[in-house]
């Protein structure tokens, strides 16, 4: 069902072009739809078209002109894109959501785009799947978009941009293009990189080492699932910021290799090899003091929540259950982990809730027959 007709103005968007139905693309246009905005796809790629408007993202573009046009392509392309549409008479305000800022905004410059009509954007919500099949309208839902304005950007379409981000349920945060790149290195690129580096050990790794990985080899390597194109593209397109924070990090993984093979020579192993590990330790301690500083829920400052461990069978419904034993306990579980048994149909779910809540889901779980280790 399109709902295409209507066309009526919501935050001064009357209708869309999404040009791009990736992941992104089309999570826009999915979240757009949900509030009847009219939306029109296209893409290089007739089939992903196809599965986007299937999928109820929209209809594909048939050349009319529209409100806002959103540029969900690879970085590179991103101002030759705008050239050609801004060319076309396309739409009246346009934006990108690349994840690296000055590069587009140099080339849409070099172009002769019209950059008053133009608001660099950035939605910093993404899945380590690709592609229209893994969009949902709700991926932006709390997550932080960056807004990217320059100098020539007219104010009426940063509002229209305000309005877009609403809509798709994200929080609009105004920033620099300098300085959004150099954060999204710290924050988004380097990490993905550093996930990477870990997880390419893997691929040479034993079936012993294989089959004793836990969540934590999980949790640290997660990222590093995503397309490798792509993320070149990324890369390529935020380099010197990146490479920075990447230098950095091996520096401290340097200083804590160096200690570590100081640690093990003969002199020292008789100790036990503690002595000379203090740049260990005190990369492990600003370890931890980074990892509080990254917000929680809502954007607001993180918290410290207890864990409550249960065993669940890996049978339909289980969560559920499980879920449905800490509403009747009015428990809020703030986050969930899984982690799987090899070889054994169960394995151990980690409820995230406040530490008051502890006593009253534990008492629930075992009245409810869970098996807590």
């Amino acid at each position: 069902m399109d709902h295409h007709a209507g066309g009526a103005r919501v935050n001064g968007l009357e209708s869309v072009l999404v040009v791009g139905t990736g992941l992104i693309g089309t999570s826009v246009a999915l979240a757009l739809r949900g509030h009847d905005v009219p939306v029109h796809l296209a893409d290089r790629d007739a089939g992903a078209v196809r599965l986007a408007r299937e999928l109820g993202a929209g209809v594909e573009w048939d050349g009319r002109r529209v409100g806002l046009a959103v540029v969900a392509v690879p970085p590179h392309l991103v101002a030759e894109q705008i050239h050609r549409l801004q060319g076309e008479g396309a739409a009246r305000f346009y934006t990108d959501v690349a994840s690296v800022k000055r590069l587009p905004i140099e080339q849409a410059a070099a172009l002769g785009c019209d950059l008053g009509a133009y608001v660099p954007g950035h939605p910093l919500a993404g899945r380590e799947r690709s592609g229209p099949a893994a969009a949902r309208a709700d991926l932006f839902l709390g997550r932080p978009w960056a807004l990217c304005p320059t100098e020539e950007t007219s104010p009426e379409a940063v509002e229209v941009l305000r309005g877009l981000v609403k809509l798709c349920g994200g929080e609009a945060v105004e920033v620099g293009a300098d300085e959004h790149d150099r954060a999204v290195a710290v924050v988004s690129h380097a990490p993905h990189v550093a996930a990477s580096a870990v997880a390419a050990r893997l691929a040479e790794a034993s079936g012993t080492a294989l089959g004793l990985a836990g969540q934590g080899v999980r949790d640290v390597t997660r990222i590093a699932a995503g397309d490798p194109a792509l993320w070149t593209g990324i890369l390529s397109g935020n380099a010197l910021p990146v490479a920075d924070v990447l230098e950095a990090i091996a520096d401290d993984l340097a200083t804590a290799a160096a200690a570590l093979r100081a640690a093990a020579a003969p002199a020292v192993a008789q100790d036990g090899g503690a002595a000379g590990m203090d740049g260990v330790t005190g990369l492990l301690r600003r370890g931890v003091v980074g990892t509080t500083r990254i917000p929680g829920k809502h954007g607001g400052p993180a918290r410290a929540y207890a864990s409550v461990q249960v065993v669940i069978g890996d049978r339909p419904g289980e969560l559920a259950r499980l879920f449905q034993v800490a509403e009747a306990a009015g428990v809020n579980i703030e986050d969930v982990r899984l982690e799987h048994t090899p070889g054994l149909p169960l394995g151990a779910a980690e409820l995230q809730v406040q530490p008051e809540a502890v006593p009253a889901l534990t008492e629930a779980l075992r009245a409810g027959g869970w098996q807590l280790p």
